[in-house]
C-alpha cells in the first residue's frame, strides 16, 4: 500500500513541507458511525503528536502538513501512530 504525499511550499526558514490527506491516519475508517469531522479532528490530534498540523488551505482540502527532511521516516512515524501498514511514500 502507498502512502501519498504532496510537496508544497518550504516553511520560512526553508525547511520541507508535505501534505498527506487525513485518511492516511483515519484509524476508524470507512466503516465508523462518526463523520467526517470528527474523523478528521482525530486524525489531526494524532498527527499533532508525531508533528503533523492541520493544513489551512483551499488547494488541499483534508490535509494534514508535516515539516521533514525524510518522508520514509514520517511514514514510519504515521504507520507507528495510526496502525497502518503503508509500504511505499510517493512523493507527487
Amino acid at each position: 500500500m502507498q502512502l501519498e504525499f504532496t510537496r508544497i511550499k518550504n516553511d520560512v526558514n526553508g525547511n520541507p513541507r508535505y501534505v498527506v490527506h487525513f485518511y492516511a491516519l483515519d484509524v476508524h475508517g470507512w466503516q465508523s458511525s462518526l463523520d467526517v469531522s470528527e474523523r478528521y479532528a482525530i486524525a489531526c490530534k494524532l498527527a499533532n503528536k508525531i508533528g503533523g498540523r492541520k493544513f489551512h488551505s483551499r488547494q488541499y482540502g483534508g490535509g494534514i502538513v508535516f515539516q521533514s527532511y525524510s518522508i520514509t521516516e514520517t511514514m514510519n512515524a504515521i504507520n507507528h501512530i495510526a496502525g497502518k501498514k503503508y509500504e511505499e511514500a510517493v512523493v507527487s
